[in-house]
């Protein structure tokens, strides 16, 4: 069993600008966001059977964060495997998307524009490095997992398991609120708690005052 979770809200996701492999923090909400996949993952897991549960991340800083919340919130140790970082989007990373639609809208008007990124991985690349961490993994039902990966990535490796064509892939969603059960040849979707921005509370509360 895996279950899969997308890192929570960064400062670059607020902004629309792209991330790839850079680094950027995670929001107030971000964290909030976390802080729900962990309460929800507590609860999924006291309902299996009595078993060790790891945390794989990227070790990307806004998956480490990420996992950091959610193990706190287990009393788990995070782990750390390259192959589940974002794609590589090459000379794009840290660009606002509007510029890049702009700059490139033969490519921006594919629903695989972000594979076009000069410089970047492409589809087949990505796959194959997700596809790669999948299949070392132990076999159902003995692997317990919580994979805390990005938007494409997940995206790819939910693909892998369930042996999705390319199409099927580029139609998943890609939530921050949100996480997925791996499990039987099966992927079943899970609603976090809705969580409120913070520094949107504050502005709120500072203009009742």
């Amino acid at each position: 069993m895996i279950y899969l979770c997308r890192h929570g809200q960064t400062f670059y996701n607020r902004e629309l600008r792209l991330q790839g492999q850079l680094d950027s923090d995670l929001t107030p909400l971000g964290r909030a966001q976390a802080g729900a996949m962990g309460d929800l993952l507590r609860d999924l897991i006291a309902r299996d059977p009595p078993a060790d549960w790891r945390i794989i991340a990227s070790p990307l800083r806004r998956t480490r964060d990420t996992a950091g919340i959610i193990g706190a919130r287990l009393g788990l140790p995070v782990e750390f495997d390259d192959r589940l970082m974002e794609l590589g989007l090459g000379d794009w990373e840290g660009l606002l998307r509007t510029d890049i639609a702009r700059q490139h809208p033969e490519a921006f008007a594919s629903r695989e524009w972000f594979f076009a990124a000069p410089g970047g991985e492409t589809y087949d690349q990505l796959m194959a490095r997700v596809s790669a961490w999948l299949g070392e993994q132990a076999a159902e039902p003995e692997r317990r997992l919580i994979v805390v990966s990005h938007g494409v990535a997940g995206r790819l490796l939910r693909g892998a398991y369930a042996g999705l064509s390319r199409a099927q892939v580029l139609d998943l969603d890609v939530p921050q609120d949100a996480l997925y059960r791996l499990n039987a040849g099966q992927i079943d979707r899970f609603e976090c708690e809705p969580v409120e921005d913070p520094e949107r509370a504050k502005e709120t509360a500072k203009d009742t005052v």
